[in-house]
Parts: structure tokens; C-alpha cells; sequence
């Protein structure tokens, strides 16, 4: 249940986040206790997403048939096992945050409350469109990034908020594009997300609006910038900003699904290139050897994003096996009906 369960490419988010939190305050080259932030980071997420799982069952069987990473859905297991998931999870995470000190016990107290506001009614932010694109970056970018410096200081610093309302902002842009996804079980489900709202056009033009005011600021906050790393952001902004713009149109699903992986390529390589930075920077590089570090990231970045974006992600493709159901009809009597095969790459 814990592979089923995981989430590998929110996995990483949750891990550069808190390795860039770590770099923030000086501490990038600390594995041991970036291995110690992340148990209660990870423990965390295993807990919201059975909660989110356990409130979005029926929207999922539409959005996801056949998708291995919901055991709901496959019927791998039943709620009452990802209930106890959630509660071990919970008390998991809590527990190692307050060994980390007192102020991560209380940040990974307060998010698992905002989490399960986000997924539970009467609360259910999730249903309240752009409230639910300005709460859910609290749990991905604000919790690892804060957890992480809290455990090795103090007191926050000007440049290190400064720091976290950039990655916030883009990374409000980035999650935006997921509701491309679930837009169908969205629809059919009331849930008013921000694409439901206000339309494809809208949805880009605000994810392009997040990108670059994003990047623009985190940029601000690096300590000793180089021009290749301002460069190398403003590459990455551009290619984002084409993605966008080729999204907001009417695409095929294929291709809007590669367009948003591509999109989410870019967003991570932007990460990696500020967190090697800060890494360099620490490690007593000279300027022109973070160039050169910086400057080989970035052919990486576009590489991929290139390829992405040209063939799809690379993913398992899950098929939903035929079953015939029985529903109830208006005269009591069971009708059969024959699901279709639903394919997810």
C-alpha cells in the first residue's frame, strides 16, 4: 500500500523545497539533517493524500480508472486501511518534528490541520477554486522550506521569507496546470477549481503571471547571483511561457498532457538550479565554476523538457480491466453496464 500510495514526483517537490530550506540557512551540504526533516515531511504527505484520497473516491473513479497510485479506486484496499495509514502517518510526523524542535512540531501541526481542511468537509477548501490554489503551495512549498530552516534557526530572516514568498508564487502557477488533469470529474462533481471557473485562457494567463513574478523574486533573495543563473532563469521563463501559451489553445489530450509535463520539467529544473547554486556558493566556488555548474544544469533542463514536451512523459500505462457492474434502475432491478477501458499515461 505504501508504493501504491506514493507520489514520486511530490515526493521530490517536498525534498527540494526542504533541501533549498537547508541551503537557505546555510546548511546545504547537511545530509544527515535533511534526512531527519524529511521524516516528518514525508510522513506528512503519506497522511494528506489518504485523507485526500478517502474525500475524492468518486471523482477519482472518473479522473483516474484504473490508476494503480489510488488503491480506492482499483479497490487494492478499502478505507478503513487508509485510515489507519493516515493516523499512523499523522502521529509519525508529529512525533519526529518535535524532536526536531518545538517550532517543526507546530508547523507540522498546523498543516496537518490545513490539510485536513483542504480535503474534509464542511471546511473542503479543495471545492473553493482559487482559495484551494492559494492553500495547497502552504502545504507543498511553505512546510518543507519553513520545517527545514526552523530546524537549524531561530529566527527568520527578511531574504529568507523573501525567499519562500518566490518559490510560493511560481509555484501557485505550476499547480494550477494539474486541474487540466481533472477537469472532467471536476466538472461532474461541482468542484469549482480555478480551470472549472474561469476557462483554459484564464488558467495560463495567471499560471504565466505566477511564473515570472516568482521568478523574478527568488531571484532577488539569492544570495550572490551570477548572470549565467539570471540567465539561466530567464531561459527557463521563456520556455514556460511558450508552453503556456500553446496550452491556453485548444490541444488534443496528448498533447496537453506533454505540454504540462514539460511545464512541471521546467518548474523542477528551476529548483535544481537555484539549489545548486546556493550548494556552490556554500561549498566556496568561484564564480566561474558556478557558471560552468549552472550553465551544464541548464542544457539539462531544456534537454528534457525538449523531450518531454515532444514525446509525453514517460510513465506506466495503466488500463482498467473490463468489469460489468450491476446499478440500480428506476424499477429496482439491476441493469448490467460494461466499463470502458480507461488508459492513463
Amino acid at each position: 500500500m505504501l508504493i501504491a500510495l506514493s507520489r514520486p514526483a511530490v515526493a521530490l517537490l517536498f525534498t527540494l523545497y526542504a533541501a533549498l530550506g537547508l541551503a537557505q540557512a546555510g546548511h546545504a551540504e547537511d545530509r544527515l539533517l535533511l534526512a531527519e526533516c524529511l521524516v516528518p515531511v514525508m510522513a506528512f504527505l503519506l497522511c494528506s493524500v489518504c485523507v485526500n484520497d478517502l474525500s475524492d473516491q468518486a471523482i477519482d473513479r472518473v479522473n483516474l480508472p484504473g490508476d494503480r497510485s489510488r488503491p480506492l479506486v482499483t479497490a487494492a484496499a478499502g478505507s478503513r486501511d487508509l485510515v489507519v495509514m493516515a493516523v499512523v502517518s499523522a502521529a509519525v510526523a508529529l512525533g519526529a518534528a518535535f524532536v526536531l524542535g518545538p517550532r517543526p512540531g507546530l508547523l507540522i501541526l498546523a498543516a496537518l490541520a490545513v490539510s485536513a481542511g483542504y480535503s474534509l468537509r464542511p471546511v473542503r477548501l479543495a471545492d473553493r477554486g482559487a482559495v484551494a490554489a492559494l492553500v495547497l503551495p502552504a502545504c507543498y512549498v511553505a512546510l518543507p522550506y519553513l520545517l527545514a530552516l526552523t530546524a537549524t534557526r531561530t529566527a527568520l530572516q527578511a531574504r529568507d521569507l523573501l525567499m519562500l514568498l518566490g518559490l510560493y508564487t511560481g509555484f501557485i502557477g505550476r499547480i494550477l496546470l494539474k486541474d487540466f488533469r481533472d477537469v472532467r470529474g471536476d466538472t461532474l462533481f461541482g468542484k469549482r477549481t480555478f480551470l472549472v471557473r474561469h476557462g483554459r485562457r484564464a488558467t495560463c494567463l495567471f499560471s504565466a503571471c505566477c511564473w515570472t513574478v516568482g521568478s523574478c523574486v527568488i531571484l532577488a533573495a539569492t544570495p550572490r547571483p551570477t548572470l549565467v543563473l539570471g540567465c539561466s532563469y530567464a531561459l527557463c521563463l521563456a520556455a514556460a511561457l511558450v508552453i503556456l501559451r500553446a496550452l491556453a489553445g485548444e490541444v488534443g489530450h496528448r498533447r496537453e498532457e506533454a505540454l504540462i509535463a514539460g511545464a512541471a520539467a521546467i518548474g523542477r529544473g528551476m529548483l535544481i538550479l537555484q539549489l545548486a547554486h546556493l550548494a556552490m556558493d556554500q561549498a566556496g566556488w568561484g564564480a566561474l565554476a558556478r557558471s560552468t555548474g549552472v550553465g551544464a544544469l541548464l542544457v539539462l533542463v531544456l534537454a528534457q523538457t525538449i523531450s518531454v514536451v515532444r514525446h509525453g512523459p514517460a510513465t506506466d500505462l495503466t488500463i482498467a480491466a473490463l468489469q460489468t457492474e450491476t446499478t440500480p434502475s428506476p424499477d429496482g432491478h439491476g441493469r448490467p453496464k460494461a466499463d470502458r477501458p480507461a488508459a492513463r499515461a
